[in-house]
């Protein structure tokens, strides 16, 4: 029988090497993924919703999150027809791995991110390349450009997450949301696609660089909300 003190000194060390292990094969997956990005990229010009390039940038993120053997994730609701047909999409925000995460649903949407992700060596040219839209948090003529891009996004036949809470839970809880996103849903007519995360907080928490000792992750799928 295994010794309940020696499996707590042992757990940090895991944690340390399962973390060293996903960013290893993060990096990895990166790299070989930035000739996979420019040849989609290539042969996408026709599509000014850069669809294909985007699909193939979240698929990228469903392999960043399979590579990670702490993180168990379990996907329900029912998937819209057609994310040609687009939606605002909305979900909380509990860690940064969130966005692998989410990219496991089997389409693509545009992300509303902080603008700092963007000049991200490789990642941030792909983000670039995928169409996603860099917002300057506290700066009104940035986030005046964001609901530009949006609007434009969605004329172009392709979904756009936002998350509303604007930053990463600091305790795991739902914050209060900003308004823009279901203004703009109203504005445009455009339906509202609601999806709720749980349990990624620990996943990844918000300051350091391990991941945690193993995370249950919920990822919900709502039914669209007409405006």
């Amino acid at each position: 029988m295994s010794d309940p003190k020696t499996k707590i000194r042992l757990e940090p060390v895991l944690i340390v090497l399962r973390s060293i292990w996903a960013w290893l094969s993060i990096s990895i997956l990166i790299i070989v993924w930035l000739p996979v990005m420019a040849i989609t990229h290539l042969f996408d010009r026709s599509d000014p919703g850069k669809y294909r390039t985007g699909r193939q940038f979240r698929r990228l993120g469903y392999l960043m999150a399979s590579v990670n053997p702490a993180w168990d994730i379990r996907i329900s609701g029912n998937y819209p027809k057609s994310m040609r047909n687009p939606y605002i999409v909305v979900c909380n925000h509990q860690s940064f791995a969130d966005i692998p995460i989410v990219s496991r649903l089997p389409w693509d949407m545009k992300w509303v991110g902080k603008d700092s992700l963007f000049n991200i060596p490789v990642l941030g040219w792909m983000m670039k390349v995928a169409r996603d839209i860099p917002v300057k948090r506290g700066d009104r003529r940035s986030r005046a450009q964001v609901m530009i891009d949006t609007k434009e996004r969605l004329a172009q036949k392709v979904s756009v997450m936002i998350m509303p809470e604007g930053t990463r839970s600091p305790d795991g809880r739902v914050r209060e949301f900003n308004d823009g996103a279901f203004k703009l849903a109203l504005k445009l007519g455009i339906p509202v696609l609601p999806i709720a995360l749980d349990g990624s907080f620990d996943a990844l928490p918000k300051s350091g660089w391990l991941f945690g000792a193993g995370s249950t992750i919920r990822l919900h799928v709502f039914d669209p909300i007409m405006t």
